[in-house]
C-alpha cells in the first residue's frame, strides 16, 4: 500500500461522485463543505424483516454467542416533560406506571440472565437509557442494578445510568452506587436558565452547577454532561458561557451534540406555524443556522482541547481517564447488544431488533409468556426483527474510524481502499480530511461532517459497488 493516498480507481468507467457524497469545495468547509447534517446516525441497508417464529426465539437463548464483545442496553421510557427539541418522547413519568414497568422488566432480565446464551460470554457495558431513567425512585434503581448483577459482566464493566439532574437526590444516586452502577450521564443541554425554560428543561443554572459539582466529587463514580449546541435563543456568548460551565462543573466527561430539525418535535411544529402564520414570527426564537453551529462546535473543541481535555470521538471529550465510555463506542463498532424494554434497540446474533414502543403491547407480551407457564426465556416482545447484514462488520469499521476522527486504511483490504480512493481524495480536496501513508485523519471541518462524511461513503459503496478481484 504503498503512497496510498495517491491510488485510483483502475476501473474503465470513471466512479460516480456526488456533492453528497464529496461535499463542496469551498474556502470554509467547516461552514460550507455540505449544506446541513444529514441526520443523527449514517448506515445503509442490506437487511431485511423477519418473522421469527417461537421456537427460533427459544433457539436463540439456547445457543452460545459467537461475539467477543457485548454489551447490555435497557430502555426505560418515560418522562416528566417532553424537550422540545425531542422526537420520542413515549410515556409520562407516572410513578404506579414505573413501578410496574420496572418489575416485569426486572423479571425479564433474571430470566436472561439464566439462559446459556447469556452466560455463554461476559458483558463489558451495561447502559440504562431512555426517556429519563432517574426518574425512577431510589428502590426502583436498586431493583434495576441488582438485576444488572445477575450478568455475567467483565470484571472492570461500565454500567451507565442516564437521566437528568432535576430529581436526582441523594438517596437515588447511593441506591445506584450500591447497586453496581458506575457512570452516570444527565442530559444538561444547556446551562442558560432562559434557553433551558424555553427547551422544556428543569433547574437553573446555579442549581446545574452546583448538583454536577458535588456528584463530580465523589471518589468513583464517573458523571458526564451532554450539551447541544444550536438551541433557538442560544447566541455563540451563551454558548461559550456553556462550555466554561461545564468544565466549571468538575464533571469527568461532556459530549458536544448539534442540534437537528427532527420531524415530530415541539421545535419542528413551531417551525410549521412560523411558515403559515406569520403574525407568530416574533413570538418564537430564532433558529441558530447551520454556520453558526458550525462556528459553536469548533469554539467547544478548541476550548475543550486548550483546556487539556482529551477527545474520544467527534463529539465527546474527557477530562481524565476516568471516562472510558466504552458503550458509545463499542456500539460504533457493531458489537452484540441485547435489548430489553419497550422502545429498546440492539442486536442478537447478528440479528438486528427494535422493540416496538407502545407499553401495552409489551406488557401483554409479558402477562401471554406467564400464563404460558413457568419461564425459561425472556418473553418475545413485539418489534422489528432484521436479517444479518452481510456489510454489518465492515459497515462498522468504517463508522467507528470516522467516529474517531482517524481511520486506519491498513486495516482494510487494498484493492477496496484503491475503491474508495477518489472519494477519499475529494474529501482531501475539499479539506474533509489528510491522508498521509496509511492513515487518513479528519480535519476539524471533517469531524464537524463527520456524519455526512459516513453518509457519503455508503452511497458512494451503493452507487459504486466494490467487487474484489478474489470473489
Amino acid at each position: 500500500m504503498n503512497n496510498i493516498h495517491n491510488s485510483l480507481n483502475n476501473d474503465v468507467n470513471s466512479p460516480v461522485l456526488t456533492p453528497l457524497m464529496t461535499g463542496i469545495s469551498s474556502p470554509d468547509p467547516l461552514k460550507f463543505a455540505f449544506t446541513v447534517k444529514s441526520a443523527p446516525h449514517a448506515g445503509r441497508g442490506g437487511s431485511h424483516p423477519l418473522n421469527l417464529t417461537p421456537q427460533q426465539w427459544q433457539t436463540w437463548w439456547t445457543s452460545p454467542t459467537s461475539a467477543t464483545q457485548r454489551a447490555l442496553y435497557i430502555h426505560l421510557p418515560f418522562c416528566r416533560k417532553r424537550c422540545s427539541f425531542c422526537n420520542f418522547f413515549e410515556n409520562g413519568s407516572n410513578p404506579a406506571r414505573i413501578s410496574h414497568y420496572v418489575d416485569e422488566l426486572s423479571k425479564q432480565l433474571y430470566i436472561a440472565s439464566k439462559t446459556p446464551f447469556v452466560q455463554s460470554g461476559t458483558f463489558d457495558t451495561v447502559y440504562v437509557g431512555g426517556g429519563t431513567p432517574t426518574d425512577m425512585q431510589a428502590s426502583e434503581i436498586a431493583i434495576i442494578g441488582e438485576a444488572i448483577q445477575a450478568f455475567p459482566l467483565a470484571k472492570d464493566a461500565e454500567i451507565t445510568l442516564e437521566g437528568r439532574i432535576n430529581g436526582f437526590t441523594h438517596a437515588k444516586f447511593d441506591a445506584a452506587l450500591s447497586s453496581g452502577f458506575n457512570r452516570f450521564s444527565f442530559g444538561v443541554q444547556s446551562f442558560n436558565t432562559q434557553v433551558r425554560l424555553a427547551a422544556g428543561r428543569f433547574d437553573d443554572r446555579e442549581n446545574l452547577i452546583e448538583r454536577l459539582q458535588e456528584l463530580s466529587e465523589h471518589p468513583s463514580a464517573t458523571i458526564v454532561a451532554d450539551l447541544i449546541f444550536g438551541l433557538p435563543g442560544q447566541t455563540m456568548e451563551i454558548w461559550q458561557q456553556d462550555l466554561q460551565d461545564v468544565i466549571q462543573s468538575g464533571v469527568h466527561g461532556v459530549d458536544l451534540y448539534q442540534l437537528i430539525g427532527l420531524q415530530g418535535t415541539r421545535l419542528s411544529h413551531q417551525a410549521e406555524k412560523k411558515a403559515t402564520n406569520k403574525q407568530k414570527q416574533q413570538t418564537l426564537a430564532p433558529a441558530v443556522d447551520s454556520q453558526t453551529r458550525a462556528r459553536m462546535y469548533a469554539a467547544g473543541a478548541s476550548l475543550l482541547e486548550s483546556s487539556n481535555w482529551q477527545r474520544l470521538s467527534s463529539c465527546h471529550w474527557r477530562r481524565d481517564k476516568r471516562e472510558r465510555s466504552i458503550y458509545n463506542s463499542l456500539a460504533k463498532s457493531g458489537i452484540e447488544i441485547l435489548p430489553f424494554g419497550a422502545g429498546a434497540g440492539g442486536n442478537i446474533h447478528g440479528h438486528g431488533i427494535m422493540n416496538a414502543r407502545d407499553l401495552s403491547h409489551w406488557h401483554q407480551a409479558q402477562s401471554q409468556a406467564t400464563e404460558a407457564g413457568t419461564q425459561r426465556f425472556p418473553s418475545q416482545v413485539p418489534g422489528m426483527i432484521m436479517s444479518p447484514n452481510p456489510s454489518a462488520a465492515l459497515d462498522s469499521q468504517f463508522k467507528a474510524g470516522l467516529d474517531s476522527g482517524v481511520l486506519a486504511l491498513a486495516n482494510f483490504d487494498t484493492e477496496l481502499v484503491s475503491h474508495l480512493m477518489p472519494l477519499f481524495s475529494a474529501w482531501q480536496t475539499h479539506g474533509l480530511v489528510k491522508i498521509s501513508g496509511k492513515i487518513m485523519t479528519q480535519t476539524l471541518a471533517g469531524r464537524f461532517w463527520n456524519v455526512n462524511l459516513q453518509t457519503g461513503l455508503f452511497a458512494y459503496l451503493k452507487q459504486n459497488p466494490f467487487e474484489s478481484c478474489a470473489s
